[in-house]
């Protein structure tokens, strides 16, 4: 039996587009239930009202603002009727704990937040006569606010600032910004000087319209990036090419000098010098000799060894670039590969998104309980209902990485449909949606697997990263070391398990295989080209990163040109990091696109030429430029092949012609 079940084959039949049938289905079934359990945990927060409590808010007593409440046992002035008091009013609203992220000060339901600033307990009680909003606690009359003893704990601490409510949520809200001066401070004291602050943030406000069109712009240059780096990724290989070779020879040069002038000139004065110093200087002077070759010796080696390996890859070194050629001829077949980082990045948001709201509705369900330090009612989930917070936290991440493998097998799905299509001009009007429901026709199971293994190796360090951040300063130097090299190792297979279930979809888009199979033989195919494979990696991977490296730089020229205008240059700062930025990580999305469709086609190469040779019954299906690097390989290939068949004649006649010697003389 073969990995998850499925039957081994003596030989792998690959039968590129041929059939289609539904792979891990099970899996399928388990993320479902998964995603239903999700759903269920929304339900939950909206029966159980805790929707209600963060949306319409709720008071110290567990009363929900705006509704009609049900006494809770053992908390007094619960179960009151809120039906027209649809605000929650803090009485102290700068009370706030910055650690647990709340506001601790007690809570009320009022109908009217205060419009004017009260400064006496007269203003309150004027306020709430007039109006009919009580901002002190429900047991005390309104009439009789200024002669309370129990004013100076149950009433809002004066001067009470002018609030207005929240848009959707309902609290009253102060208008001066500066009631939370702990914010701000803690901001000013980030910065250093609130003048520098206040003239960045200007920078940006004057600068706002400047900032949209250099996003738009980089925006831009990663559309046209991915469809003409074709044309300059020669340029860019062979130029960090040289670069590398050039840079390896003249850092063993210079050793290799700094050894030489040592050894003279330190010879002609270390007689006169060694004379005057201790034992201790002249063993020093003795070592850094000693050192100068150990790194010049150590450099040289570095050097012969990349030469060798630059000399033996220069072939697959080309066939990186014919493959980038063909992935920027994808990208004028397929256009709409381009909308894939918008696509994936809309899905994320709406996810992520929903993701933070239930968790905020969970952080109001549960049963009420009295904080003991504030004596404030809280709801707080007890029991196996603690469960519920944890399975949520691991919906974000397998949902996500779900997301992140639905991009990469809708890819890999045009790209495979456009590679072994022989005619392209035979295409389907728009692979990309093709490739869409294919994947939710028949793959769905197979991305939810590989994205549940991802899920299994990323938990673990995320949960270690926690720990390594709780423990900062009070571990011991062993336990720090072990948990950052913990977290490196799972870092590392996390990455590899990412290029290997990359390699699974496009194998899973080829031939219709269940995820195991697929990753199996994509791994068969990837050891038999481990060459090629590190090779299109490393230059590939660098030649990209100059790709988001020169979009970046255009953007942030563009911006400085366009910034000029303003005289103060240190306004220039916030807008050009926040250019730089986002242009980056723009063109992060569209490369990564890019990168995917260079490693499929990868792929398909390998396959194809594994399995088929040119000849009638077993044309290729490659493009011309991989062709055309096909052809030269084999020409090389063939030349090699005479130059070793002469030797061997030529040995071969040599060795016939010893024995003949003897015969004639005899004659």
């Amino acid at each position: 039996m073969g990995c998850c079940g499925s039957a081994e084959r003596t030989k792998r039949e690959w039968r590129p587009l041929e059939d289609r049938s539904c792979t891990d289905l099970p899996w399928f079934l388990l993320f479902t239930v998964f995603c239903v359990g999700m759903g269920s945990i929304c339900g939950f927060t909206i029966v159980t009202s805790g929707a209600a409590r963060l949306v319409f808010g709720y008071d110290s007593y567990g009363n929900t603002c705006g509704r009609r409440n049900e006494r809770i046992e053992g908390v007094q002035l619960s179960g009151l009727d809120h039906t027209d008091r649809k605000y929650v009013f803090f009485l102290d609203p700068c009370n706030i704990d910055i650690v647990q992220r709340k506001i601790k000060s007690m809570a009320l339901c009022v109908s009217l937040c205060p419009t004017e600033e009260l400064k006496t307990y007269q203003d309150l009680k004027s306020f709430a006569m007039m109006n009919g909003s009580e901002l002190c606690s429900y047991e005390l009359p309104a009439h009789k606010y200024p002669a309370l003893p129990e004013r100076l704990s149950r009433c809002p601490k004066l001067p009470v600032p002018r609030s207005k409510p929240l848009p959707l949520f309902n609290r009253c809200t102060p208008v001066d910004v500066s009631c939370y001066a702990k914010f701000a401070e803690a901001v000013v004291m980030f910065v250093g000087d609130s003048s520098v602050l206040h003239r960045l943030i200007a920078g940006v406000a004057a600068s706002k319209e400047i900032i949209i069109g250099l996003c738009v712009l980089a925006l831009a240059l990663s559309m046209i990036l991915t469809v003409i780096i074709r044309y300059i990724s020669a340029v860019l290989v062979w130029i960090l090419t040289s670069l590398v070779v050039l840079g390896s020879l003249a850092g063993t040069g210079v050793l290799w000098w700094l050894y030489i002038d040592h050894r003279l000139y330190g010879n002609d004065t270390s007689s006169k010098v060694l004379k005057d110093l201790k034992e201790e200087a002249r063993e020093e002077l003795r070592d850094s000799g000693q050192a100068l070759l150990v790194y010049a010796a150590s450099v040289t080696v570095f050097t012969i060894i990349l030469l060798l390996l630059m000399l033996f890859m220069r072939k697959r070194v080309a066939l990186t670039i014919a493959l980038f050629h063909v992935a920027g001829k994808v990208f004028i077949h397929l256009p709409l590969l381009t909308l894939q980082p918008f696509v994936t990045f809309l899905a994320l948001l709406l996810f992520w998104v929903y993701w933070v709201l239930v968790l905020l509705f969970l952080g109001t369900t549960g049963n009420p309980e009295q904080n003991e330090e504030t004596g404030l009612t809280e709801f707080r989930l007890t029991g196996s209902l603690q469960y519920l917070t944890w399975y949520h936290a691991v919906g974000l991440v397998w949902i996500s990485e779900f997301i992140l493998a639905c991009q990469q097998m809708t890819v890999a799905g045009a790209v495979v449909t456009y590679y072994f299509t022989r005619d392209k001009n035979r295409l389907p009007v728009t692979p990309i949606l093709s490739s869409v429901l294919r994947l939710v026709r028949y793959h769905l199971g197979t991305v939810a697997k590989g994205s549940f293994i991802i899920t299994l190796v990323k938990i673990p360090r995320l949960i270690l990263m926690y720990i390594h951040n709780q423990l900062k300063g009070r571990e011991n130097v062993c336990a720090r070391c072990l948990l950052k090299s913990c977290i490196c190792c799972l870092w590392c297979l996390e990455k590899c398990l990412n290029y290997l279930n990359q390699n699974a979809y496009a194998a899973t888009a080829i031939n219709s295989t269940s995820f195991c199979t697929s990753a199996r033989d994509a791994f068969v195919i990837l050891v038999e080209n481990a060459l090629r494979v590190a090779t299109i990696n490393a230059v590939g991977d660098f030649v990209l990163f100059l790709g988001k490296v020169l979009i970046m730089t255009c953007t942030a020229f563009a911006g400085v040109l366009l910034l000029n205008y303003q005289r103060d240059y240190a306004e220039w700062l916030l807008p050009l990091i926040i250019v730089c930025l986002f242009s980056f990580l723009v063109a992060h999305c569209f490369l990564s696109i890019f990168e995917i469709v260079v490693d499929v086609l990868f792929l398909c190469f390998a396959i194809d030429t594994k399995y088929n040779d040119g000849t009638p019954g077993k044309e290729f299906f490659m493009d011309k430029a991989l062709m055309e690097f096909v052809e030269s390989s084999r020409r090389l290939e063939r030349a090699g092949g005479r130059g070793r068949s002469r030797v061997k004649e030529a040995t071969s006649e040599g060795a016939e012609m010893k024995p003949m010697a003897p015969g004639t003389s005899s004659a």
